[in-house]
């Protein structure tokens, strides 16, 4: 919302005001002692120097945040008419991005997450396969330039080294298929395949006979 203009990043200089003034001679010139922030003389043994002008030390301010400028740091920066410091210019002018999901624009002023050179909305970092969300302190890999969880990068390492086989491909389609369908299995499917051995039908048969009945067999109550 601010026009953009020419941006510099100034150092600020803590000035001994009487030397100064002994030094240019402007001494008995109030014009030349007018702080650029309120208007009025500067009567303090210390002021500030900042964008060719000079301040008293409560007067430079950012004009965001408006934190004193000399107790930030040694540099403050000037671009629309506006001094700022570090934080507020580069939330307000600093550098765009790109979203190597979406591919939308990120705000320099929006959080991101980032993983090697590629940079993320927060709610665009999410795996590329089932959209997990990862929380703090959660693993994930960075696969062909796509964020994967733990789960499927797994599962798609796995398939990438299974050689390429069309009918075991095939196979695998029709095992999956019957299992989602149980109803289209053959009969003899559904059943047990272990095979009834003859002495195990004899083993029944003395069971029965001893009085302790089979499994198979069915207990009746009467007389």
């Amino acid at each position: 919302w601010y026009p953009l203009g020419q941006c510099f990043k100034l150092p600020i200089f803590f000035v001994n005001m009487k030397s100064e003034t002994t030094t240019m001679e402007v001494g008995d010139d109030k014009q030349n002692n007018e702080c650029a922030g309120c208007g009025k003389s500067i009567m303090e043994r210390y002021l500030l120097r900042a964008v060719d002008k000079i301040w008293h030390e409560d007067c430079l301010k950012c004009g965001v945040c408006e934190c004193r400028l000399g107790e930030v740091g040694s540099t403050c920066y000037s671009k629309s008419n506006l001094i700022l410091c570090r934080r507020d210019y580069l939330r307000l002018f600093g550098p765009t991005g790109q979203c190597a999901a979406c591919s939308k624009v990120i705000p320099s002023f929006e959080m991101v997450m980032r993983a090697k050179n590629n940079v993320y909305h927060l709610e665009c970092f999410a795996c590329h396969q089932c959209n997990h969300r990862f929380c703090v302190g959660d693993k994930f890999y960075l696969l062909d330039n796509e964020i994967l969880c733990e789960y499927d990068y797994e599962e798609r390492i796995v398939f990438a080294n299974m050689p390429y086989n069309s009918s075991s491909l095939d196979h695998i389609k029709r095992q999956v298929n019957s299992l989602s369908n149980p109803d289209s299995l053959p009969a003899n499917k559904l059943c047990s395949n272990k095979q009834t051995n003859p002495q195990d039908k004899q083993d029944k048969s003395d069971d029965a006979s001893s009085g302790y009945g089979s499994p198979d067999t069915l207990s009746l109550d009467g007389t």
